[in-house]
């Protein structure tokens, strides 16, 4: 009877994990453009650049269909590709082949996948759009 309930117990506990695994599922995901609003909240958009120095980046992010993020520092520097972007997929690994130290609006980035490596597209950089938070004001009284 103990081996029965025991064996009761785990089927109701993996079957509660897989409704809450649904119910994760249920809720509406977040499009690519929203995704980046909600990333760059709180910043503001600083004049694009033509390159970036690649020593100085930290992280780099890819918002499925929309850009690529690029942290440097309290600075993201937004990629929004000329074109390729629909290719976009945070799934994807970044793979550029450089001449420099410096990544630049003229560079193309291929999209491989992470599981197989297989090649999945490509994306024509454009400019990088930095964002910086604003500095905090201090009153003095």
């Amino acid at each position: 009877m103990i081996r029965f309930a025991t064996k009761l117990g785990f089927v109701a506990a993996a079957g509660a994990l897989l409704l809450a695994g649904a119910a994760a599922d249920a809720r509406p995901r977040l499009t690519g453009e929203e995704q980046l609003a909600k990333l760059l909240d709180g910043r503001v958009a600083g004049k694009p650049v033509n390159c970036i120095t690649l020593r100085n980046v930290q992280s780099s992010q890819v918002i499925d269909k929309t850009a690529i993020i690029y942290g440097s520092g309290s600075t993201i520097y937004v990629q929004r590709p000329k074109s390729g972007a629909s290719s976009l997929d945070s799934n994807d690994i970044l793979v550029t082949q450089l001449t420099t130290s410096q990544l630049c609006n003229i560079d193309i980035v291929q999209l491989r996948d992470r599981n197989g490596w297989f090649f999945r597209g490509s994306v024509s950089l454009d400019q990088f759009v930095p964002y910086t938070k604003p500095a905090k004001v201090a009153f003095a009284n």
